[in-house]
């Protein structure tokens, strides 16, 4: 009983000093080259693209389209090419 205890409270404690900061220093400090870069086409530190923080998703990857019957098939296909035919569940 001791040693369920225990490792329950290092389990406890372990967890809780992982969570700490998570992703504080999980980054790479670069200077960045596209720092005053103003193209059109590049959007830096745009959160639609880039997300509010690190860990969180992009706003853009949020937004629901409306199925295409002719892109299904056509990615059905391409799955089928790359890994064979069945299911998308049934792995490799």
């Amino acid at each position: 009983m001791k040693r369920v205890f225990r490792s329950g409270i290092l389990a406890v404690a372990v967890l809780s000093l992982a969570s700490c900061d998570y992703q504080k220093y999980n980054t790479i400090r670069q200077k960045d080259e596209r720092a005053r870069d103003y193209r059109a086409g590049y959007r830096a530190g745009d959160e639609e693209v880039y997300g509010v923080h690190p860990d969180s998703a992009a706003v853009q990857s949020k937004y629901k389209y409306t199925p295409n019957p002719a892109l299904e098939e056509r990615t059905q296909k391409l799955r089928d090419k790359l890994f064979g035919t069945g299911t998308i569940g049934e792995g490799a």
